[in-house]
């Protein structure tokens, strides 16, 4: 009986400071946080399982090995990490300054009238699906580059070795520029929202000063430099996971070859190209400790990205 009373009163006590509905969601939210917590934990730990017999057979030299034969069995991921790194890099180098004028005159130049409907086309341009960027390059990027782009370029720059060789059209080139396609409206989409939500008494304060509309332009940007490098960041992991569209015009050679005319290989295009061709433990187990790879690397990018987004938002708040 004593303890029945203890119990109600310290119920009572508790649900005055707390409400039961609220305390309830709180505890339920963070659950699900948890468990999204949990799931990646367990991905992680699954693919360093399923790759443990390369890891125990190459270990690093799985990193460093430029020979990818899966007749002999000799699993080495380098020229697939540099085809992976040089298209990300390179479609990032061409997007990030162009993503960087759309999101300007979105938030600072454009009208009313115009800027909504020019947003609305550059988000719907990053919701539509990778498979149709890859048929799209296929019949009409690639073919562009075969006939114009590769030609022009092997005629007038043949001295640089990074415009050499036989005009395939499949290739880097054509990766890094379906690429830079595909990352531009993402990376616009998100420094426009972040220009946007830099505070106006900042450009008014500007203008105020003297400044010209440029020069009230470059101080918004430079407030906002820790978003933009956060969009930069999310643009790059965007990149470096693509798959189908890269796959369908990349080539899929996994060799080391400074010209952009050659063909080459990505992780995520190797995965899906040859997963449902392994026959061997081992072939599967290099392909998993691949995704392995693409994982930390992906996650990493990501997190870096959001670090820089949270403190941006926190300096704001502060101000």
């Amino acid at each position: 009986m004593r303890r029945k009373w203890v119990i109600r009163i310290l119920s009572k006590n508790f649900f005055k400071n707390h409400n039961p509905g609220d305390f309830l969601f709180e505890r339920l939210t963070m659950f699900f946080a948890l468990v999204v917590f949990l799931l990646i934990l367990l991905m992680g730990y699954e693919m360093y399982d399923g790759s443990r017999m390369s890891i125990d057979k190459f270990g690093w030299n799985f990193l460093v090995n430029s020979e990818w034969d899966p007749v002999q069995e000799i699993f080495g991921a380098l020229p697939i990490i540099y085809g992976t790194l040089v298209s990300s890099i390179l479609a990032l180098v061409i997007a990030l300054p162009l993503s960087l004028g759309v999101a300007v005159f979105l938030s600072e130049s454009a009208p009313p009238w115009l800027e909504k409907p020019l947003s609305y086309l550059v988000e719907l341009l990053a919701g539509i699906p990778s498979v149709i960027y890859g048929l799209w390059g296929i019949f009409v990027l690639v073919p562009w580059i075969r006939n114009d782009v590769e030609p022009f370029l092997s005629q007038h720059l043949d001295f640089l070795p990074f415009f050499r060789g036989a005009p395939y059209g499949f290739g880097m080139l054509a990766a890094i520029l379906i690429l830079c396609v595909m990352i531009l409206p993402i990376i616009s989409s998100i420094v426009r929202d972040v220009l946007k939500s830099v505070p106006q008494s900042q450009r008014e304060a500007a203008l105020a000063l003297g400044a010209t509309k440029w020069e009230s332009i470059k101080i918004v940007l430079l407030e906002a430099k820790p978003g933009i490098l956060g969009a930069t960041m999310l643009g790059l992991g965007r990149a470096i996971g693509e798959t189908m569209a890269v796959t369908m015009v990349i080539g899929n050679t996994a060799k080391i070859s400074l010209s952009l005319f050659d063909p080459s290989y990505t992780m995520a295009s190797v995965i899906a190209n040859e997963f449902t061709e392994a026959t061997s433990d081992l072939y599967i187990s290099s392909l998993i400790e691949l995704a392995l790879v693409l994982f930390v690397i992906t996650v990493a990018i990501n997190a870096l990205a959001r670090l820089l987004v949270w403190s941006l938002e926190r300096k704001w708040k502060k101000n």
